[in-house]
């Protein structure tokens, strides 16, 4: 399989030549990218030259089915065989083809999310409803009260310093770590989304955080998790680390955005929060430490993690408006007005997120339906609340090892 990983990555090189979000890390040979350009438009011969290097691929792997392989072997064949679907999908849809919501999610990403309708997510807001402090309008109750808690511009680096180094501590406490890991936090504006974890490889990762909307206390627990340890830093180098450079395994070696890798990476990264503060332990660490650096009041601390609790339920409330907005059933703004109904985000909230939509499409599955695939397997597989030690032995294994998304669903 190593020579058609070599010709993976250098496939995925190539796709990014006409998608700039396409390849999200790239740390191989220099002279594999060589030459290569940036911003080329699509054409037929294009489309004709990635397809047959891609069906060649597909086919030679297929031959392979006969081989005896060990169960690791058998994880990077599949591996290899779903990011390759996602490429030859990848290249259909450069070329001109549109997918309905749910198999572009299964073609890109190998999983389908569930649907859910409008009372859905009624029923969390009228539970908000009454929860939240006042009378009337619901979204700017929630908006009102949930400002209480911004950390102040001058306060952001220092609770994302205290945030980050708390969740490095507790991530190596249970995995190992090259000794020579690290990372570079920025703040930056004029995104699309929230932050970014760009991998540069050496197990070094530059984190950036947007910085367009408020950022909530919350969410720099959240951030630190998700974008660094245990999250996408830490998933990151120990790819490059166990498989890599461990077993020369080029594929490893890029990180092709609209792909199934990418469900596995934001499913881990977003239950990767649970497991750095399982129970009650990230909202003690918050309230006793990041509350005081940041200077926000105490005293709404509890009501303030109720809703938060109750805004869970708003996470899929995403997948729907990408459906809709996708599938062409509902114009942008209409797509903006729903948002604010059913998941009570502000309008320049809403915006913001159907921008995402219009640049990463279907991608927005990955972290709602990723967490709960990561979710069920551990804890079907024995990585329950009083058992840490087996729950973390999973994690890392998902972490370190070749994955896909059907792979984990029993």
């Amino acid at each position: 399989m190593n020579s058609i990983a070599e010709e993976y990555v250098k496939l995925v090189l190539n796709i990014g030549q006409y998608d700039a979000n396409f390849v999200d890390a790239y740390y191989g040979p220099e002279e594999w990218r060589s030459g290569l350009k940036t911003n080329l438009q699509f054409d037929s011969t294009a489309y004709n030259e990635l397809s047959s290097k891609t069906d060649a691929m597909l086919n030679e792997l297929e031959s392979l089915g006969v081989y005896e392989a060990t169960e690791l072997e058998t994880l990077r064949f599949r591996y290899l065989y779903k990011q390759l679907l996602a490429c030859k999908t990848y290249i259909n849809m450069l070329n001109g083809v549109v997918l309905p919501f749910d198999m572009e999610t299964k073609a890109l990403y190998d999983a389908v999310a569930p649907v859910h309708n409008d009372g859905y997510f009624q029923n969390a807001i009228t539970e908000l409803d009454k929860i939240l402090p006042g009378k009337g309008d619901v979204v700017k109750r929630l908006n009102d009260f949930k400002m209480k808690f911004v950390i102040p511009a001058d306060k952001l680096k220092d609770v994302f310093d205290a945030a980050i180094k708390e969740c490095r501590i507790r991530t190596l406490n249970h995995i190992e770590l090259p000794k020579q890991e690290s990372f570079k936090l920025e703040y930056v504006k004029d995104k699309p989304w929230g932050a970014y974890n760009w991998y540069k490889g050496n197990y070094f990762s530059l984190i950036e955080v947007n910085t367009d909307l408020p950022v909530f206390i919350d969410r720099a627990i959240d951030l630190a998790s998700h974008e660094g340890y245990p999250g996408h830093h830490v998933y990151n180098t120990l790819l490059e680390q166990k498989l890599s450079n461990g077993r020369g395994w080029a594929e490893f070696k890029v990180y092709a955005l609209f792909s199934p890798q990418s469900l596995i990476a934001e499913g881990t990264a977003n239950y990767g929060i649970a497991m750095a503060f399982p129970g009650n332990e990230r909202i003690k660490f918050e309230k006793e430490i990041l509350f005081p650096i940041a200077g926000i009041n105490p005293d709404d601390a509890d009501l303030y993690y109720k809703v938060l609790d109750l805004q869970k339920n708003f996470s899929y409330a995403g997948n729907e408006a990408a459906r809709n907005y996708l599938d062409e059933k509902w114009s942008r703004e209409q797509t903006v007005e729903w948002l604010q109904k059913n998941s009570l985000r502000t309008k320049e909230s809403a915006d913001k997120y159907v921008s995402f939509i219009e640049t990463y499409r279907s991608y927005v599955i990955n972290y709602n339906l990723g967490y709960d695939i990561v979710k069920n397997y551990i804890e079907s597989n024995g990585g329950t609340a009083d058992n840490i030690k087996k729950r973390w032995e999973l994690f890392e294994f998902l972490l370190s090892t070749p994955q896909t998304p059907d792979g984990l669903i029993k």
